[in-house]
Order: structure tokens, then sequence, then C-alpha cells
């Protein structure tokens, strides 16, 4: 409870860009743009996948969720934004700031989940071909991707401890959304708990799926290193070279704001590090695991063949 001269809390003050007044306008109109090719771009992946037959196989079952993930986790956030980007501020209530603060947890990490399954995927197709359709079999498949949706619902209770601190009198977040850092060190009760526990969580969830990840991509290496045609290794490489550059965009960016989410000396530089992982990786995704894929541009091209037909 507050003590007789505090207030409780229940609205939080988010403070967005200060400072940054005089441009609202184009970074309005930047990020609504964006905002609008993320969400076409990424449901056009979730519909090619769910219509076209031929692409219903792991990879592309895999990036269907990942694109999923990427919908949901920018309009968690993007749209709270750009309101606070044409009003400067935004008064939201506590409980809906720490939902949306559970929903960044549960749609930002499982990015890491999907990627990483994406890469084994990879890995198998490309290390154990022979081996691949009896491993990765449509059983396998669709118990990994309930796996890491239902995982992340249970890590994220630890949203719990969120919800038992207590907040009086300070309520300014200096923040575009409900981050975790901003929110927390508002708290007047005692934060110790959580913060370890999320610090596990954010090392359990970011670093072991990363390290997995790049391992796979030293396996795939070592095998493209041994194809004999220079050109062959060259297109594989140029592949795998614009996966894991976005793969350590997304992970470098993550582990410097969720691993040191109380670094108040560079606060305007981890809101921009957030629009990394929020604006820019979901924007990228598509173009680095799909448009550059030949048989999404086929199944693209039926799509659009079929329409101009029923037209």
């Amino acid at each position: 409870m507050c003590e007789v001269n505090q207030t409780a809390v229940t609205e939080f003050l988010l403070l967005g860009f200060q400072g940054l007044q005089k441009i609202k306008i184009l970074l309005f109109t930047v990020f609504l743009l964006v905002y609008i090719v993320i969400v076409i771009g990424n449901l056009l992946i979730v519909i090619l996948v769910s219509s076209m037959d031929h692409l219903k196989i792991p990879m592309f079952i895999f990036l269907k969720h990942l694109a999923t993930a990427d919908v949901l986790l920018t309009t968690t956030i993007v749209p709270f934004m750009l309101d606070i980007l044409m009003v400067n501020e935004k008064k939201i209530l506590v409980g809906i700031c720490i939902a949306q603060m559970n929903f960044t947890f549960i749609f930002g990490f499982v990015q890491c989940f999907f990627i990483a399954i994406m890469s084994f995927d990879r890995c198998l197709a490309i290390c154990n071909p022979m081996h691949y359709t009896s491993i990765m079999s449509s059983r396998v498949c669709i118990m990994m991707i309930r796996g890491c949706w239902c995982l992340m619902l249970v890590i994220s209770n630890e949203i719990i401890l969120v919800f038992q601190l207590e907040f009086c009198n300070l309520s300014q977040v200096d923040s575009f959304f409900c981050d975790f850092g901003p929110v927390v060190d508002l708290a007047t009760s005692d934060p110790s708990l959580l913060i370890l526990v999320d610090f596990i969580v954010s090392v359990l969830i970011i670093f072991f799926p990363f390290a997995f990840t790049i391992v796979t991509y030293i396996c795939i290496s070592v095998v493209i290193l041994n194809i004999s045609s220079s050109s062959g290794r060259s297109k594989a490489f140029s592949t795998c070279s614009s996966h894991l550059a976005t793969v350590c965009a997304y992970y470098g960016t993550l582990m410097t704001v969720s691993l040191n989410p109380f670094n108040k000396g560079s606060s305007n530089l981890n809101k921009f590090l957030s629009l990394l992982y929020i604006v820019v990786t979901p924007l990228l995704n598509p173009v680095i695991y799909s448009l550059r894929n030949e048989e999404i541009k086929k199944a693209l091209e039926k799509m659009l063949s079929n329409l101009r037909e029923n037209m």
C-alpha cells in the first residue's frame, strides 16, 4: 500500500519521443507506411502458406508462425506509438500497460524460438537431406510449433509479479510503449525478485536460442564450403548471410535492451534499439525469408493470376 502522503498510480503517462515534435508528422508518416508494409507483407505470407498446398512444408509453416508473431508484436506497439507521435504524450491505465508488456514478451520472445527452429530445419535439410523427411515429420513440426507458443504462455506468467508491484506518485514512463525497464523503474515496492526472474528468463529465451542458431549456421557453412560448384557455394552463402544478418540484428538489439533494461543514461538509445526488433526486423523478414524465395514468388504469382481471372 502507498504511504499516507503518497497517491496510488492508476494511469501511466507514456512520454514517447521527447524533443522530436518538429518532425513528428514525418515520423508518423514513415512509421505508418512501415507498419502497413509489415502487416501486408507478413499477412501475405500467412495467406499464401495457408492456401497453397505445395507450401505446406515445415520451412514455410514455421515461417507462417514467425510472420504471425511479427504482425502481433508490431500491432501491440505501433498503433500506440503512432498515437503518441501525434499527441506527444499518452495516458494509459496501469492494467492495460502491464497487459501490453505481457503481449510484447510473448510475441517478441516467441520469435526467438521460431528463428531457432527455422535454422534447425534448414540445417537438417542441408546437412542431413537423406533423413530430413523422416526426422522433420508433420507430427514433429506441429509439436514444435505448439511447444513454442505454449512455452511462451507459461514463461509470461512472470507478469503476475509485475501486477504485485506498487506504483505511487511517479507515473511518467520514458518510452513509446510499456517497456519493462522504464515501468518497473517507477515501482515503489521492491522489484528485486521480478528483476531476477526476468533476467533468468531473458537469458534462457534469448541467449540459448541465439547460441543454437549460430551453431546451426556454422554447421550449414561447413557443408556449403564442401560444395564443389563455386556458383552453388555463392548462392548458398548469399541466402545464409542474409538470414544470419537478420538473426544478428534481431538478437543483438534484443539482448542489449532486454538484458540491461535499466540503463537510464541512454533511454533514447534504448528507444531506437527497441525499434529495430519491433519494426525493422518484422519489415525485413518477409523480404529475406520469402520474397527471395522462388516458391513464394511463384505462389504469389499464381494467387494474383487467380484473382485477375475471377475479377
